[in-house]
Formats: C-alpha cells, sequence, structure tokens
C-alpha cells in the first residue's frame, strides 16, 4: 500500500489510518483482536489512539482503547509491533486524575499510557487539546525530554487553532525546542473550516495534517438519512444528527452519485475526496466489522477524477 510522510517526522503512514476510540466501546476485545490483524495484514499499518479513549462511555473512565491495544501487541508477540504505527494523546481530561498539558501531568501521561500499550515508545504523540493556561514553552520542553528519553518519536498537535498553532511552531524555533510535526483537526466533507486558515498554515510550515472524524461520525457513509436512522449505533445519536439538513443532503446524494459511478461506495468516496485535497496526509477512520475495516482499505485506493471532486467541493461547500 502507497504510504505519505507525515511531515518531517520519518514516519510514514497509509491514506486511511484507524481510529482506535472504538476500541473497548463499540469494539469488543475478540472483535478487535481481529480488526487489528486483518487491517494491519492489508496495509493499514497505523493505529490512533489517546489516553482518553473512551471516559465518555458509562462505566469507562479512559484508557480503555490504549489497553485493549496493548493487549493485542502482547498476544501478537513482538514482530507484530514492529509493523504497527502507534500514535496516541494526552491533554484531555482523564476523570479523577489529570488533564493538560503542563510538564507534570504529560509525564505521567506518557508514562501511563506506555504502560496500557505495553511499549517502550510511542511512534507519534499528540497534544490533544490546546492548555493555554500552560506556556507553550514549557508544554514543547516537556516533549522534548520525553523524545530524548525515547519514550516518543515525534509530536503532533490536535485541535488547535491557527494563531496557537503558529505560536507552538515560533515557541519551538526560539526555544530549540521539538516542533509539532502533525496536526490532527476536525475535518470532513461536512467540516471543512480548516481550509481556511490551518490547513494553508500547516502546507507552508511542512506539518503533516491527519483529520478525525473523516467520516462525520458515520454520517457520511449514507447509514444516516432520517432521524428514523439515528438508532442505528451509538454515534448516530451522538454525533450524526446535526447533518440531518439540506446541505447534509446535497452531500450525500454527491457521494450517492460518485460511488455508483465510480463502482465505490458513498464511506469510500469521502475518503478519497479528503485523501486527495491538497495538505491533507491522511485519514482518521473507525470500523466496528470486518466489513467495515474492508470499506477503509479498499478506499485507501480510490483515486477520485475531476468531475467527482468538483461535484463534492460544491455540495459540499458552505452557505
Amino acid at each position: 500500500m502507497r504510504k505519505r510522510s507525515l511531515g518531517k517526522s520519518g514516519i510514514e503512514v497509509p491514506p486511511v489510518i484507524f481510529g482506535g476510540n472504538v476500541f473497548g466501546w463499540t469494539v469488543d476485545r475478540a472483535t478487535g483482536f481481529r480488526l487489528l490483524d486483518a487491517m494491519v495484514d492489508a496495509g493499514l499499518n497505523a493505529i490512533d489512539t489517546a489516553d482518553v479513549y473512551s471516559a465518555w462511555a458509562p462505566g469507562h473512565t479512559g484508557g480503555e482503547s490504549e489497553t485493549m491495544i496493548g493487549e493485542w501487541l502482547k498476544a501478537s508477540g513482538p514482530a507484530r509491533r514492529r509493523d504497527v504505527i502507534i500514535l496516541s494523546k494526552c491533554g484531555m481530561e482523564m476523570p479523577g486524575q489529570g488533564k493538560g498539558l503542563s510538564p507534570t501531568w504529560i509525564n505521567q501521561a506518557v508514562d501511563a499510557s506506555l504502560k496500557r500499550l505495553g511499549v517502550e515508545r510511542i511512534d507519534l504523540h499528540q497534544a490533544h487539546r490546546d492548555d493555554e493556561a500552560t506556556p507553550l514553552e514549557d508544554t514543547l520542553g516537556a516533549f522534548a525530554k520525553l523524545m530524548e528519553a525515547g519514550k516518543i518519536g515525534a509530536i503532533g498537535a490536535s485541535n488547535y487553532t491557527a494563531p496557537r498553532l503558529k505560536a507552538a511552531l515560533e515557541a519551538s524555533d526560539r526555544h530549540g525546542l521539538p516542533r509539532f510535526q502533525s496536526l490532527q483537526p476536525h475535518h470532513n466533507l461536512m467540516e471543512r473550516g480548516i481550509e481556511a486558515d490551518l490547513l494553508p498554515l500547516c502546507r507552508e510550515e511542512g506539518l503533516g495534517v491527519i483529520p478525525y472524524f473523516a467520516l462525520a461520525a458515520g454520517f457520511l457513509t449514507g447509514k444516516y438519512r432520517s432521524e428514523a436512522d439515528l438508532g442505528k449505533s451509538p454515534r448516530g445519536a451522538r454525533n450524526a444528527k446535526q447533518y440531518l439538513n439540506p446541505r447534509g443532503m446535497k452531500v450525500l446524494a454527491a457521494l450517492d452519485e460518485a460511488a455508483a459511478r465510480l463502482g465505490a461506495t458513498p464511506a469510500q468516496v469521502a475518503l478519497a475526496w479528503q485523501a486527495a485535497k491538497p495538505g491533507i496526509t491522511a485519514s482518521i477512520a473507525s470500523a466496528t466489522s470486518e466489513a467495515q475495516l474492508a470499506e477503509l482499505v479498499k478506499a485507501a485506493s480510490l483515486e477520485l477524477d475531476r468531475e467527482a471532486m468538483e461535484a463534492l467541493d460544491a455540495a459540499s461547500a458552505a452557505a
């Protein structure tokens, strides 16, 4: 499978990165192990997770996703670890434990993630959300020490505004500290706000961009077309309802047309559209079944023609 460089990190990722937020939440241990084996065997060898996944679920405290991935790695043996690129994050609140990007919390969070994952190093560790209460140089300095210790390979940012991301990059240059090599923002056919400022900044600064919610919480698969469809999964009522509007219907119609013409599915077309946008390195998308995983694998090799790109751009343009 063709790979893409993630900024200047030296990391090569496939066009689709597996979103690990489902592990320990909507995907149980047995299914998770099958999905992880199948995805790596198919060439989708990058997994994105976070310490806080899935603290939002009833009875969960965070760490469920990393724990499942760690159990799979342990069961699979050391050779499998060499096949996999692990991306994780810290900064959002771990209930009853801590939050933010202070050096103290970053050190605790990374050590806890390493323990859950059962690995010596996280390939890319990301600041999950900006922490304006902590000086940028303190956060970057903490990451620098962790890189020197071999606990993380490279660093990235997630959910930063353009001004704060630019300030962080300037702080790195000014103080001789490691730079963020990637940005993980919210972006898809229904959420295109980063194209105005963040995406141009990342292109200018050489950062990789790996958007989350690439399928708009499942909306872009086409399975949510009315309020009655929202009960099809926990994510429907939680995230997809907001897109049941005239613009959303226009996007689904454009996806349907392109999918029918290209012999693909709406989900594959939506991911291929994102992968073709200048400045986007890879999409982050989840699967809860092997059939859904097969969709992601096919999407990684689908290339859209000009007609499809223009139709999707027009349908998804903000009013």
